[in-house]
């Protein structure tokens, strides 16, 4: 019975963890969903500085919003935090999530860092002459959108099993309680049989002790 409660609480812990890995993903997907929305933005410019039709100083507006863009990710990656953990900045490897009462019960989860010199994307331009340097930069982001959205995809996943890992401990804890809750009925049930058996011994012996003490007053009194 105390193995079980001891398993209870370990498990309405791990739910309370699961729910905070739930809590860091979701913090993680919304800085990633920002970061995908500029880097889809910044390939809509390049794709527009890749036409001939533009001029130099055309190209050259199209850089400014370029650059704010590239900077705007690094920001992004150096200031997402859970915690006081900076999930994107390159210091945190991974992260385990401990979703069960026993030792080793855990899932792993990455977050690759996501500045723009991560991404591949620091130093990419998309004004000049011609197109060069625009397709280039077509290319590059390419590769870190295909980045972003993996990554998304891993922690997409990872948030499935944490939730499903909720569910299926909510289940298993109740089928645990009610276990438990009958090994104690069970229990008391048979320390009130024991304790009702020890007070008839108790009483028959004073009883019979009464008994016992009366016989040689009552002797006395027949002589007296």
């Amino acid at each position: 019975s105390e193995k079980m409660r001891a398993q209870i609480g370990g498990m309405k812990q791990a739910i309370r963890n699961a729910q905070d890995g739930i809590s860091m993903i979701q913090t993680a997907e919304g800085a990633l969903n920002e970061t995908h929305a500029i880097l889809n933005r910044m390939r809509e410019l390049a794709v527009q500085a890749s036409n001939g039709t533009l001029k130099d100083d055309d190209r050259a507006k199209l850089e400014k919003e370029f650059v704010v863009l590239n900077e705007e990710i690094t920001r992004i990656a150096n200031d997402t935090e859970f915690n006081t953990m900076k999930l994107f900045d390159g210091n945190l490897a991974s992260v385990k999530f401990q979703i069960g009462a026993n030792a080793g019960q855990m899932i792993s989860g990455s977050f690759t860092a996501m500045r723009a010199s991560d991404l591949g994307i620091d130093g990419q331009h998309i004004s000049g002459a011609d197109a060069t340097q625009a397709q280039a930069a077509i290319t590059a982001l390419d590769s870190a959108i295909g980045t972003v959205s993996e990554t998304r995809a891993n922690l997409g996943a990872i948030q499935n099993r944490l939730e499903h890992t909720i569910a299926n401990l909510g289940v298993t804890m109740e089928n645990l309680a009610a276990s438990e809750s009958r090994i104690r009925d069970v229990d008391m049930a048979q320390e009130m049989t024991q304790f009702t058996k020890n007070q008839i011994l108790i009483q028959s012996a004073t009883a019979m002790l009464a008994q016992a003490n009366m016989k040689p007053q009552a002797v006395l009194q027949l002589l007296g």
